[in-house]
């Protein structure tokens, strides 16, 4: 796959996958960890965030601000993915290996945000 079709898909991605959040809303809150506040404000946050930085992608000069973005956001979305591992009893409708699996995916994720965002090379020497 190219650098600009990874780029693509990814920022489709999480455009989608932050629109899903207000589509869905009560899915998103319900795998919140419960020592976090505000489980409804913070899935629109993170809906927002997620459509925001989806779209950064596709504008070249903002790519860098999106990398980091993406990186710092998925870094903070890792405790609900934890959590949903270690509460499985609370989750009967997904496979507890597929919850397992979700956290190396998520640096799976972290890797493909690196590579599909990252800034052209200088011709320059």
């Amino acid at each position: 796959m190219s650098r600009t079709a990874g780029r693509i898909l990814l920022g489709v991605l999480f455009v989608f996958a932050g629109i899903n959040h207000f589509v869905q809303p009560r899915l998103y809150a319900s795998i919140m960890p419960d020592y976090l506040p505000r489980h409804q404000l913070l899935v629109w946050l993170s809906g927002i965030a997620e459509v925001f930085c989806g779209l950064l992608i596709f504008i070249p000069r903002m790519r860098n601000l999106a990398r980091w973005s993406l990186l710092a956001l998925l870094l903070a979305i890792f405790p609900a993915n934890l959590h949903m591992a270690l509460n499985q009893t609370r989750y009967p409708m997904i496979p507890g290996w597929l919850l397992w699996l979700r956290l190396p995916l998520q640096g799976v994720l972290m890797a493909w945000v690196w590579w599909s965002t990252a800034l052209p090379r200088s011709k320059n020497f």
